[in-house]
């Protein structure tokens, strides 16, 4: 059984697509972020930069319960203990670790961003909108050549995908119009039609992702003031 500490967003995403994708039995317990829930003893005990998601897999290393945190970290983990979603070696495995880094490197950080500053922020800053919604269009258009003639991102559908797909849900909020990336619109569509990422999407539904109604002390909580 694989713990899951998690909150409904695309990083906690991440992980439930590909538990689901994997068939492995999990757990979700809710990290409330906009109560501080990261920021307790109990969840920085195996999640040390109090950060969702983590997992806690109860039959891990030498069947010892095992702790991981970090998404990209979690995605290989969970590859290399199934055997799927991650080739064993050679091109194809530095392939997906490629995109999986720009995902962890690129695509999350900035897209995160241009989210905050174009949604989010009390004070619109120009600069800043402009910055990182730039940023997120030239992001968008590397993923639009990597998939010409693809239907995935390394060929075969691996943690690549997972972990690039939650990111690309809030396109309008990085100011960015998908149709000016037909290569990502059918990929998008591709993913969706699959029945476990439509499932591990819906993962915490009932948890409420929408954080537009922020009290003061969740604002605190969530953007570091």
């Amino acid at each position: 059984m694989i713990e899951l500490y998690f909150a409904p967003t695309p990083n906690g995403h991440k992980v439930s697509i590909a538990l689901e994708e994997l068939g492995l039995p999990y757990e979700i317990h809710r990290i409330n972020i906009g109560e501080g829930n990261q920021f307790k003893p109990e969840f920085l005990a195996f999640s040390p930069n109090n950060r969702i998601p983590a997992i806690i897999d109860r039959d891990g290393f030498d069947g010892q319960p095992t702790s991981v945190f970090e998404s990209g970290a979690i995605l290989i983990y969970l590859a290399e203990k199934t055997g799927k979603l991650l080739p064993a070696g050679g091109a194809a495995r530095k392939t997906v670790l490629e995109w999986l880094m720009w995902q962890m490197g690129g695509v999350g950080p900035m897209f995160g961003q241009a989210h905050h500053f174009n949604f989010y922020a009390k004070e619109k800053i120009d600069y800043a909108m402009t910055r990182y919604s730039n940023e997120a269009n030239r992001l968008y258009g590397v993923l639009e050549r990597q998939l010409e003639g693809r239907d995935y991102v390394a060929d075969d559908f691996s943690i690549a995908d997972i972990a690039i797909f939650p990111w690309t849900r809030s396109y309008k909020r990085q100011n960015v119009v998908i149709e000016d990336y037909p290569n990502v619109v059918a990929w998008r569509k591709r993913m969706i039609e699959r029945p476990a990422v439509a499932k591990g999407m819906q993962a915490g539904a009932e948890f409420n992702a929408d954080l537009r109604e922020l009290s003061p002390e969740e604002w605190k909580r969530l953007f570091g003031a």
